[in-house]
């Protein structure tokens, strides 16, 4: 069973020194996450139980090619199962240079030392997400539409999802938004934002030139036969181009 966070200790002594590493360890990650461009979500996509022996492979290739953030989705386990899983990917994350993020559950997200939790929107509010995390993880949030995008409250969420830009089998029944909503956030977002839905290497120059300068993946580099040339590729066209916002 999870715990919910302990209430920051206001005595004297080593208790005070917490708001500042807190502090601290949130503006690094913050600082990561502006300069972050490529976003692997990582999970099953049915509901067999994950093979955790194929996900250190899959992302020490992705991170080595260029992903910045790695997102574990996974529905289907527990929370004690999820918190062990999510404890091996943050722990690579963190050996090989990459900010973690646990798609869905914030306090297993705290749990497993996460760098951060992603929410969608018929999720737990984001404000008692940030209570339950405190203000050093990373909160994203999904946005399908322009007024959920002009509704994101930067003081609450760190980033933003936006799409689903094309059709994906991964968000089925939800319909593709289309290059217009990249067009919105970009002139609107008030927090950085990731185009997500259905990109490869074959429709990101369209979704670049729509003004995303981030782009989240799934299948792109998961299903890819070398998941680290991949994300080369994908890099590449992200690199060309100027990272605004």
């Amino acid at each position: 069973m999870l715990a919910r966070p302990c209430a920051r200790s206001s005595g004297a002594g080593v208790a005070d020194l917490q708001p500042m590493a807190l502090n601290d360890l949130g503006a690094e990650r913050r600082a990561r996450l502006a300069a972050a461009r490529l976003y692997l979500v990582c999970g099953p996509r049915s509901a067999a139980p994950p093979d955790p022996a194929e996900l250190p492979e899959l992302l020490r290739g992705a991170l080595a090619g260029g992903v910045d953030i790695v997102q574990l989705r996974e529905k289907y386990l527990g929370d004690d199962e999820l918190v062990a899983l999510a404890q091996a990917v943050c722990a690579l994350c963190k050996r090989i240079g990459g900010l973690s993020i646990v798609n869905d559950r914030p306090l297993v997200a705290r749990e497993a030392g996460a760098d951060g939790v992603h929410v969608g929107q018929e999720d737990m509010p984001v404000a008692d997400v940030r209570d339950l995390v405190g203000d050093d993880m990373l909160i994203g949030l999904s946005t399908h539409t322009p007024a959920q995008i002009d509704a994101v409250d930067p003081t609450v969420v760190d980033y933003i999802g936006v799409g689903p830009i094309h059709a994906t089998p991964t968000k089925p029944g939800r319909e593709a938004v289309g290059l217009e909503l990249i067009r919105h956030a970009a002139a609107h977002a008030t927090v950085p934002f990731f185009a997500i839905g259905g990109l490869d290497a074959g429709n990101l120059p369209a979704a670049l030139d729509a003004g995303a300068t981030r782009v989240c993946v799934l299948r792109a580099i998961g299903d890819a036969a070398d998941p680290e040339l991949a994300a080369r590729e994908l890099r590449r066209e992200l690199d060309a181009r100027p990272l605004e916002h």
